[in-house]
């Protein structure tokens, strides 16, 4: 009898452990559960605040670029553009021809500007053209103002004597320039004086 009790007092605490390891299972897949959801939760939570930090880095990086902008120099040609030419003989009854023109080019910002100059030596005899040369480029001149502002500006100077007539009617030149960057571009075209026209376009270098 003795033995029987003992024998069903054992099974009941084998049943009560099973209990109390069922009831910490339980809670062991709650508590899994719920770090698990607070987890996705921080995920999505660090996936919208870098959405949030790659907008506000978007938004600085326009205010920066609109600044930059706002406060680029802007370059301006000058309205006076002129071309001269020449004419000189050379041995063996050869012909040469020069012409040369200018343009200004102005920072409307800072006030500095360059004078530019582009030429083109035609030498030909009396049956084509043997050689052909151009030759350019722009030189800095010092500001006009000594503060920075929002300047216009023009230029002219003197001629050198003009003799157009030479082989055919002349010549004209050419000059543009990009208004956002320092680069200007002249070009020159006179007639051969045989049926064609000789061009030439040439890049400044700034010194």
């Amino acid at each position: 009898m003795f033995t029987r009790q003992y024998d069903n007092r054992r099974d009941r605490s084998r049943i009560a452990d099973f209990v109390i390891s069922r009831i910490k299972l339980g809670d062991y897949f709650r508590v899994t559960v719920y770090k698990r959801f607070d987890c996705r939760k921080h995920y999505l939570g660090m996936i919208r605040m870098n959405h949030v930090m790659k907008i506000g880095i978007g938004v600085a990086l326009s205010f920066m670029t609109l600044a930059s902008v706002a406060q680029a120099d802007e370059f301006k040609l000058s309205n006076n553009q002129r071309i001269s030419c020449s004419r000189g003989l050379s041995a063996g009854k050869l012909n040469t021809a020069t012409c040369k023109s200018y343009a200004y080019l102005f920072n409307a910002k800072t006030s500095e500007y360059f004078r530019c100059q582009v030429s083109l030596a035609l030498t030909r005899d009396n049956k084509e053209v043997i050689n052909v040369q151009a030759d350019g480029g722009c030189t800095k001149k010092p500001r006009i103002f000594e503060t920075d502002g929002n300047y216009t500006f023009d230029a002219t100077e003197t001629e050198p004597p003009n003799t157009n007539s030479f082989f055919g009617p002349g010549g004209y030149a050419i000059w543009a320039s990009d208004v956002n960057t320092q680069k200007i571009r002249g070009c020159i075209t006179i007639s051969s004086g045989l049926g064609s026209d000789i061009s030439k376009c040439l890049d400044m270098t700034f010194q």
